[in-house]
């Protein structure tokens, strides 16, 4: 297992690892270990089929139930396709792009569910030859750059993730869909069970501080996001066919840099892992 530091703030390109078919135990608590301390992870040339995909993410923990067709259809689901590639291979229409254009705004997944998600595990069939990287930045690393009174400031703060409020700026909301999310209210301060480091919460889903006026609440929120993702802190990941990437969603936030849909084909598939507030480390069972 050898491990490329990416950045200073976090990220890791892992080689030597066989995510697909993993039987030992030791192998998947060393992947744990790396995820609470780099939160980014790149394993490149992985062998990954959907089946192969949900079992390695059962090792990390409870899928996660794709929330669109959740919650528009109530039909469970733990993938979610990233690109217009169908399941069939045909292109999807405009419509869908647009929806997904709501992925090029800083968000972590899931932080409009009641347990939000631990992790998301994307792999690349098809990636386009221009454009469609994803930007990631680590909210730990801003916690740690304001100062302890901003800290301080911040550790009693509560903030409403709100899915509606994000995305129907960007295209409308199914209704059914929209009611399956109502507001969620979550902690601005998160602190890592594995290793004690603390990090603020927010993103495109988060509409407002509780006990602010409108206007201060946003003004924060803002300037939280805006000292997060200054450029020098960003890791611009670009993709290669057959790279699984893992990333922690407690304290990462990403963005889509976007791509010609009508031009390139995109087949990106995702999984996620529930949220674990005790930090368990799932092992393998014998």
């Amino acid at each position: 297992m050898q491990i490329e530091p990416l950045h200073k703030d976090f990220g890791a390109c892992i080689r030597g690892v066989t995510l697909s078919g993993m039987t030992d135990p030791e192998t998947l608590i060393l992947v744990r270990q790396a995820i609470d301390e780099y939160s980014l992870l790149c394993f490149p040339d992985q062998d990954m089929s959907d089946e192969k995909q949900l079992a390695f993410t059962k090792l990390l923990g409870t899928p996660e139930a794709e929330h669109v067709l959740y919650g528009s259809t109530g039909e469970v689901s733990y993938f979610g396709t990233v690109g217009n590639v169908k399941d069939d291979g045909s292109l999807q229409d405009q419509t869908n792009a647009r929806y997904q254009s709501g992925n090029q705004l800083w968000h972590s997944d899931s932080s409009f569910r009641e347990t939000p998600s631990f992790v998301s595990i994307l792999h690349a069939h098809e990636v386009p030859a221009v454009g469609g990287e994803t930007e990631f930045v680590s909210m730990r690393s801003g916690y740690q750059r304001l100062s302890q009174d901003e800290q301080q400031r911040l550790a009693s703060m509560h903030v409403i993730h709100d899915y509606v409020f994000s995305r129907s700026a960007v295209a409308p909301v199914n209704p059914n869909h929209a009611a399956s999310l109502p507001p969620v209210m979550h902690p601005m301060v998160r602190t890592n069970p594995g290793n004690g480091h603390n990090n603020y919460y927010i993103g495109s889903h988060a509409r407002s501080i509780v006990g602010m006026s409108g206007v201060e609440s946003r003004e924060l929120l803002d300037q939280l996001l805006q000292h997060t993702t200054e450029s020098a802190h960003i890791i611009r990941h670009a993709w290669a066919a057959g790279q699984t990437v893992i990333w922690d969603n407690r304290c990462l936030l990403h963005r889509g840099a976007g791509y010609d849909a009508a031009r390139w084909r995109r087949r990106m598939r995702q999984t996620r892992v529930v949220g674990n507030e005790k930090g368990v480390i799932h092992t393998i069972p014998v």
